[in-house]
């Protein structure tokens, strides 16, 4: 007479605890809560559709070769990255008014006065930066104008 539990259908058919050397990680049939999908529930992975040729350098890394885990960056990393630069840039100008406040006389459109030279030469640097901003907004208003065109 057998046990409800001890009939030979209730017995593992893999191997047990006792056919494992000691240190041994324990297969996954006898780790209790495994729910892999069985080898019915598996779909076939597929390969990936080829791309045409593209005129890529031959030093270029594939596509696939790229790193899996690796995280891209957002618009507020980039923002702290612009912000962290600016800091450093506002520090080094900072040290170099310190470092130049002898007075310099500047001439101006018949305009005549007395200023620290590392303030002189910071308006000069602003005065440069808006004339660039402003011929550059000229240039993608016009690029802008063209495209509605279209």
């Amino acid at each position: 007479m057998t046990h409800a539990r001890g009939g030979a259908a209730d017995r593992p058919t893999g191997p047990t605890h006792q056919d494992l050397p000691e240190g041994a990680l324990e297969p996954a049939e006898l780790r209790a809560g495994d729910v892999r999908p069985g080898a019915e529930e598996v779909t076939p992975v597929r390969p990936a559709p080829a791309k045409p040729a593209t005129a890529e350098p031959a030093s270029a890394e594939p596509a696939s070769a790229k790193p899996v885990g690796k995280a891209r960056p957002t618009r507020i990393s980039g923002t702290w990255v612009a912000v962290i630069a600016g800091l450093v840039v506002l520090v080094v100008l900072l040290v170099f008014i310190l470092q130049n406040l002898d007075p310099a006389t500047v001439h101006f459109f018949g305009a005549e006065g007395s200023l620290p030279l590392a303030i002189a030469m910071l308006f000069s640097a602003i005065g440069g930066a808006v004339l660039v901003a402003l011929i550059g907004g000229a240039r993608i208003l016009q690029l802008r104008k063209q495209a509605r065109r279209r």
